[in-house]
């Protein structure tokens, strides 16, 4: 088996609880534990009875206030509803960080957990210092699985505005009745309004609306091209398992496709020719659902009959995080691609996000990528490489990289950590948030914790020859993750 990192259920210990990002452009998949759902209910109580006293409030009559009504919502007095409850876990500037040798003390046999195999990397960096306190050969490089979609979310936020969006068009064909649809490489275009997997997302029934309009009067469209032509090269990248395209994480990549290539909307599936399905869903748009659908180039010098733009590209890596979304991943490294002049295939957006790390000052030792998602197991990070992202993006040194921070999945709230933790009133809420990886044999984590103190790190932990079952290495990370949330030391 070989995966993208589709949610999966653990039997790990327990962490802290959070919210989603500012932006409410993640989907959220909340995951509320028994503490969480007794909070829920007496919140609900209070909700009512203060809705109760507003309703009696609006049912009295301004000009008759003698009535026993009118006498009860005089004498009636809202409920103390005390301080909010924190949503998310605090930072204290006089928290000290932890100490190196006992940090040590604490990890060390428990990254040496029998599930997570011999080939164990790891890295803890205080940020408000940058300086490491413990490293488990950090500079080896592993197989990241999906933790590389940090480095392709750092490369696209360096290089493109994170306010950019991703454009698809639909242009006049070469003959009468003829529309084409160019690709521009946006995997959210959704077939419903409003998306079911991509908050934000533009539709195609907008994109349809407008072509329409376009159209003189009375012309029937038989005919929807698709134009792929902004992306070259295979399909699928080297690394990839036969069974990987399609499959319920991934597809074949092409520059137009709808739902992210889900076979239809809100499902897991995903399609096996995802460019001929975005033509088929403009046609059925359009009210043609039996015209042709071919796979074609767009006419040089064509009309412009309609335009769609997606989220702001911090959404879409904030989503691509969050849910671990295989292609949306490789539609941002595309467009480094793109940005750098580059063929937008596989080999050239990886080494384009490569190149993009470098200029943006990070160190890109030791690294080698086959792809944007981490989907290929011939790629390599090092686990240094990954804590230094995070620890860029929270400390300021890459300010058009905060999305990354709201993107990455809350442990036992959301995203791919949604039922990862928190049965523990007593764990600050929100300690852990971080990117997950998962592929046959390979584990990973990293992310950013708040410790009991109130300091935050970063860290990172690759097992790239992890011996048990999925839900036994997890557990094993999970209980690494616990015990810096822990941390007193």
């Amino acid at each position: 088996m070989s995966h993208g990192d589709p949610v999966e259920p653990t039997q790990g210990p327990a962490w802290g609880v959070g919210s989603i990002s500012s932006s409410g452009s993640t989907i959220v998949t909340a995951n509320y534990s028994r503490f969480r759902r007794r909070l829920v209910f007496a919140g609900l109580g209070v909700l009512v009875l203060v809705v109760a006293a507003v309703a009696t409030l609006l049912v009295v009559r301004d000009d008759d206030p003698t009535t026993p009504a009118a006498a009860a919502a005089a004498s009636a007095s809202l409920p103390d509803l005390g301080d909010p409850t924190p949503v998310l876990a605090g930072l204290d500037a006089a928290a000290p960080a932890p100490d190196p040798a006992a940090l040590a003390a604490t990890l060390t046999p428990l990254l040496g957990s029998p599930a997570l195999g011999a080939g164990v990397s790891a890295e803890v960096v205080d940020v408000a210092t940058g300086n490491s306190l413990f490293d488990l050969d950090g500079g080896t490089p592993s197989t990241p699985a999906s933790t590389a979609k940090l480095l392709t979310s750092v490369a696209v936020l360096t290089t493109l505005d994170p306010a950019d969006t991703l454009q698809t068009k639909v242009v006049a064909g070469a003959t009468p009745g003829e529309v084409v649809l160019v690709g521009g490489g946006d995997p959210t275009l959704s077939r419903t309004s409003p998306s079911q997997s991509y908050p934000g997302a533009p539709t195609m029934a907008d994109l349809a609306g407008q072509v329409l309009a376009a159209l003189p009067a009375g012309t029937p469209v038989s005919r929807v091209v698709v134009d792929n032509s902004l992306y070259s090269g295979p399909l699928t990248a080297t690394g990839w398992a036969t069974g990987d395209a399609p499959s319920s994480y991934a597809a074949p990549v092409t520059a137009a496709m709808v739902d992210g290539a889900r076979v239809k909307p809100g499902s897991d599936a995903r399609s096996g020719q995802p460019g001929l399905d975005a033509g088929a869903a403009l046609a059925d748009a359009l009210g043609v659902p039996g015209a042709t659908i071919v796979l074609g180039p767009a006419p040089a010098g064509a009309k412009t009959l309609g335009t769609v733009h997606s989220a702001p590209i911090a959404r879409l890596v904030e989503q691509a995080l969050s849910q671990s979304d295989n292609m949306l991943a490789e539609a941002l490294a595309r467009q480094v691609a793109v940005a750098r002049h580059q063929p937008a295939s596989f080999e050239g957006s990886a080494q384009s996000v490569i190149a993009a790390l470098k200029d943006a000052g990070v160190d890109v030792g030791g690294v080698q990528l086959s792809d944007g998602s981490g989907l290929s197991r011939e790629d390599r990070v090092p686990v240094r490489l990954l804590t230094s992202l995070l620890t860029d993006a929270a400390d300021g040194t890459l300010p058009e990289t905060s999305s990354i921070l709201s993107g990455l999945p809350v442990a036992g709230y959301d995203g791919t950590l949604a039922d990862r933790g928190d049965d523990d009133p007593a764990t600050e809420p929100g300690a852990v948030r971080a990117k997950t990886g998962t592929l046959q044999a390979v584990n990973g984590l990293a992310g950013t914790v708040v410790t009991e103190d109130g300091r935050l790190l970063t860290f990172a932990v690759l097992a790239d020859a992890a011996a048990g079952s999925v839900d036994s290495a997890e557990a094993a990370l999970d209980r690494v993750a616990t015990a810096l949330a822990q941390c007193g030391c």
